[in-house]
């Protein structure tokens, strides 16, 4: 007993010597001052430019990297945290675009402004993800990935046919730019407040991206985040522990619902266009989920990291490598096969079959899950 008392003794000092990474040092830290910056010292864009003479702006395709990353992390909510196998998240993503177009446009009476849709577009989605949440409790796996997928092609489907509400494959437009005070507004038209209504839209969904990390750090420690993860690991253990499934679930899709509507919203006005319905299609859904699987199911930081890294090769690197494979071939254009975004799914699928078969656990997996994974290997 002693000689275990002192090795155990000695483990303890020898953790206690460990060095610890100071807080100012952690990656979301530096991160986040030069997404702040970079608006103003694009300096990709600009080495790119003088590279390979191509305009990238990386700048404008950061709001739909942040648009998409809040997009994730109300499926991971879902599917990560609770366990619930998502497969329709683009058809409340459609719910928040539709309903800021429906209170923001001249059509309508209403005419709230970004502000007002910022907060009605979530209560709409949320509901939305209660009324399919409601009837569908009991239902696990595959069969609840299949009614989620119906309900996400209905969704698209009956927003093309209200064609009255929703002016059908048009779509609605224009959607008003941001209100800002007179002081913010630049006196002058066109280019000035073209620049105005970007930077609004930058900043605005990168502290709504910085603000939906916080609150999801937070909910990993609260009681509510154990019994998602307690839903996830064993629905009948964690009945017999005195959690509601049923409470359990229903807030899961009502919280992710509501916060796929926020990405919705800020995705319509920063298009100043809801898009057509076709837009938010099963690619939509199955692009998100990549974002959630290849980063690390219910980590937190995998997600973001997901996310960027999907949506930086989709959006900033398959346009660029496509305009540099047409300038190498003759006649490029009309050729399918030069365009990178052709055959972009492919990469994806072939990336996804291969994070699955040598890293399932993710990019950047949570603790927990990496443990689940790799228990024989500790033994």
């Amino acid at each position: 007993m002693d000689a275990q008392s002192d090795k155990s003794v000695a483990k303890l000092a020898a953790g206690g010597r460990r060095w610890r990474r100071p807080g100012w040092l952690r990656l979301e830290v530096v991160i986040l001052p030069l997404l702040l910056l970079y608006p103003f010292f694009p300096v990709l864009d600009q080495l790119v430019q003088s590279v390979f003479d191509i305009s990238l702006r990386l700048d404008r395709q950061l709001v739909n990297i942040f648009i998409f990353a809040i997009l994730a992390l109300a499926l991971n909510l879902q599917v990560g945290y609770a366990g619930l196998l998502q497969l329709g998240i683009a058809a409340f993503f459609a719910i928040g675009a539709f309903s800021t177009g429906i209170l923001t446009v001249g059509k309508y009476p209403f005419q709230i402004g970004f502000w007002g849709a910022l907060v009605a577009a979530p209560a709409f989605a949320g509901t939305a993800g209660l009324a399919l949440g409601a009837p569908t409790i009991r239902l696990r796996g595959d069969y609840l990935a299949i009614v989620t997928l119906g309900f996400g092609e209905v969704t698209r489907v009956v927003l093309l046919n209200l064609e009255n509400i929703t002016d059908g494959s048009r779509g609605l437009n224009p959607i008003p730019t941001p209100w800002l005070p007179d002081w913010l507004t630049p006196a002058a038209a066109g280019d000035a407040t073209g620049r105005m209504h970007f930077l609004t839209m930058y900043y605005v969904a990168l502290a709504v991206l910085a603000g939906l990390v916080i609150v999801f750090r937070t909910l990993e420690r609260t009681r509510q985040g154990r019994e998602f993860v307690a839903l996830r690991e064993d629905e009948l253990v964690a009945a017999c522990m005195g959690i509601n499934p049923a409470r359990t679930k229903l807030i899961a899709f009502a919280a992710g619902a509501a916060i796929a509507g926020l990405a919705g919203a800020l995705y319509a006005t920063n298009l100043t266009t809801t898009a057509e319905p076709n837009t938010y299609d099963f690619t939509y859904s199955i692009m998100v989920l990549c974002c959630v699987i290849i980063g690390g199911l219910g980590s937190l930081r995998g997600v973001l990291l997901g996310a960027a890294v999907l949506l930086t090769f989709d959006n900033v690197l398959s346009p660029l490598l496509t305009n540099l494979i047409q300038r190498q071939l003759s006649g490029g254009s009309s050729n399918v096969l030069a365009s990178f975004t052709n055959w972009r799914w492919l990469v994806f699928g072939l990336a996804l079959v291969l994070m699955m078969r040598l890293r399932p656990e993710g990019l950047w997996p949570s603790s927990r899950v990496k443990a689940e994974l790799h228990r024989e290997e500790e033994r």
